[in-house]
């Protein structure tokens, strides 16, 4: 057997199989010389959780002829099972709640009597269940495409080791260099935007052999990608949130994995992936020709008339070639991607999860996975991307929604599209009887629909989406005006990096690598630094300052994030919507009128506003609420009886 260490014992290990209980203890034990077998994961775990069950996968060559013994007070084996690949071993464990944390080795015997040891460790939890606050609708969250942010250590911009290396700034879908520690560094002027917690697209290993920057094709679930920095880094980052009152959010992926995942070259099971049989059968020539994609109706997952065959597409095709369809109806997979899921929470302390493709996995599943999660940590956030204009697609997958088929997705948020493609139309069309601001109000008139409409996500744009700014066809008073609607609606809000300083892909309109371009200033040499202001135009300063007095506002405003929400019908051009939470009221009021326009306060008598005074949010200036007031030209306006 080889060796790689010698640690002092008393140990007493008790051979198991599948048939028996085990792990009864007869003497107190530390850990014996170590194998380090190729993988073991969860590669640790912690004590305390309600759930006390724990699932590990174990690769290694042939490991499935062994048989694996624990002996370690509070740790019982319950179930060995076998994989199809002899290189696979999953044990099932129970550990006590009174179990200590510690190390301790699993000992697995082979049909030789030859002996591999793994040294395992139980973790002491850093903080109660309680303790993990997820986001809400007090949060403004800025989403970074980590790549395209900052560089913070040019050491790590390229492996020789890994499929894709080099970074290309002049290749919109090649490595740049952003990373972790970019983040890290700027934090200050994030915080200082106003905004309250960080999204990062994902940071987790994409050993792809091209557009490898994205992060949504991960080959290692429990490794963070070098070229972003190390496990550390990634630590940090939400430490360093911590100490400022702010939050890290995960961007997690259940739908998928990439075509390099590890595992693909041993797959412990024939059903690990969707049409696995099928892609053995082509894998030599393999793409997007030769794939069985899904066919993206999303639909089947609420349809009464769907087809069984419509409905299957959609949940087990692959996303895209290089990305394989992980099949959780597989039990073994399912507890993976769980006890993953928790691994993350507990390692990094997150603030919360966004989980990609929400309506492509399994829908039972991911019921099932987000109530493991949310057992384990109650005031827990997780928002699931819903891609839909439709409201009751929207609606379907939030906690509390009376489904007529009686599904309940134990999902507390959705992202908003809808009412972000609402805000768009309202401010790009004319204003007639069923366009323009009315698109807003019969919009926001939908969230009868909704169990907690303040639960669901709202944003102006994101790495999928093109630029506000050009959505908006490089218009910076609609934009504005967009703003200053997602920031006061009663919703989450997100924003993406960059709408701060106007940033568009208005040459390519949609196309991804653009979406993601690199934040000025973030490298070195830049010519224009947004983080320090220099270079940036008037128009861009004047944004950032907005932004920053709108969120900064929004940060302590009760009214925003819990407040009553009354909004009138729009008026010759005019919109106005209050915002109330006891004595504080917000007033948005957007006017698209190009000439000054006397707007008639008495129509909102309802709100019993005369005679208070208002701060406008923006500007600071006061101002009475009396009979009229006159809108001097397009734009928006942000009131609040807060002085």
């Amino acid at each position: 057997m080889k060796k790689i260490g010698l640690y002092i014992i008393l140990l007493v290990f008790i051979s198991c199989n599948s048939e028996k209980k085990e792990g009864e203890i007869k003497e107190t034990q530390v850990a014996v010389s170590n194998t380090f077998l190729e993988r073991v994961e969860p590669p640790n775990w912690w004590v305390g959780f309600t759930n006390d069950t724990l699932q590990l996968l174990v690769k290694e060559e042939n490991i499935g002829n062994s048989k694996p013994a624990i002996s370690y007070k509070g740790i019982t084996i319950n179930k060995i099972h076998k994989a199809k690949s002899n290189n696979y071993l999953f044990i099932d464990l129970t550990i006590n709640k009174n179990t200590k944390p510690g190390k301790f080795d699993i000992v697995f015997t082979l049909n030789d009597n030859s002996k591999k040891t793994h040294t395992y460790e139980l973790k002491p939890r850093k903080k109660s269940a309680d303790e993990y606050i997820g986001f809400n609708s007090s949060d403004a969250i800025y989403l970074i495409t980590p790549d395209r942010f900052a560089n913070g250590n040019s050491k790590n911009d390229s492996f020789q080791s890994l499929k894709e290396t080099g970074v290309d700034r002049n290749d919109d879908y090649k490595r740049h260099g952003g990373d972790l520690e970019g983040i890290i560094n700027h934090l200050d002027y994030i915080e200082n935007l106003g905004f309250t917690a960080i999204w990062p697209t994902p940071v987790l290993i994409n050993d792809m052999p091209n557009a490898s920057y994205h992060g949504y094709a991960m080959t290692d679930y429990y490794k963070v990608d070098p070229r972003f920095g190390t496990l550390d880094d990634y630590k940090k980052l939400s430490s360093e949130l911590s100490k400022r009152g702010m939050k890290l959010i995960m961007d997690q992926v259940a739908n998928h994995c990439g075509l390099e995942h590890w595992w693909m070259k041993d797959l412990p099971f024939d059903n690990w992936v969707n049409y696995q049989s099928h892609y053995e059968k082509n894998k030599e020539n393999w793409s997007w020709k030769t794939v069985k994609h899904s066919n993206h109706k999303r639909t089947t997952n609420q349809d009464l008339y769907a087809s069984e065959i419509d409905a299957k597409e959609n949940t087990e095709g692959w996303f895209v070639s290089d990305m394989p369809d992980l099949n959780q109806r597989n039990p073994f997979m399912a507890s993976y991607i769980i006890q993953n899921s928790i691994w993350w929470i507990e390692t990094l302390g997150l603030g919360g999860i966004r989980q990609d493709t929400y309506p492509y996995p399994d829908k039972k599943f991911m019921a099932n996975w987000v109530n493991a999660i949310m057992n384990e940590y109650p005031n827990f956030s997780i928002v699931g991307e819903e891609w839909s204009y439709n409201p009751l697609l929207i609606g379907y997958w939030q906690k509390g929604k009376k489904n007529r088929d009686g599904y309940q997705s134990n999902l507390k948020s959705t992202m908003d599209f809808a009412m972000q493609k609402n805000v768009v139309d309202a401010l790009n069309e004319p204003e007639k009887w069923n366009k323009g601001l009315v698109k807003i109000y019969e919009g926001l008139a939908n969230d009868f629909h909704y169990k907690t409409p303040k639960d669901i996500l709202i944003f102006p744009d994101n790495h999928d989406k093109s630029r506000i700014y050009t959505q908006l066809k490089e218009d910076v008073v609609n934009t504005k005006m967009a703003l200053a609607t997602y920031s006061v609606l009663p919703r989450i809000l997100q924003v993406y990096y960059g709408t701060e300083i106007l940033m568009d892909d208005t040459a390519k309109p949609g196309d991804h690598g653009l979406i993601r371009t690199d934040f000025p200033g973030g490298w070195e040499g830049d010519k224009i630094n947004a983080f320090t202001k220099n270079g940036l135009s008037k128009e861009q300063i004047e944004m950032q300052s907005f932004v920053s007095k709108l969120l900064t506002y929004r940060k302590k405003s009760k009214a925003i994030q819990e407040g009553k929400t009354v909004h009138f019908a729009p008026k010759e051009g005019v919109y106005v919507l209050f915002r109330k939470y006891e004595d504080e009221v917000v007033v948005l009021i957007l006017n698209k009128n190009d000439k000054p326009y006397v707007l008639d306060l008495n129509r909102f008598k309802e709100m019993n506003l005369k005679g208070k005074t208002f701060k406008n949010i923006i500007t600071n200036k006061t101002t009475v609420w009396q009979d009229s007031l006159l809108l001097n030209k397009k734009g928006s306006l942000l009131l609040t009886t807060k002085q």
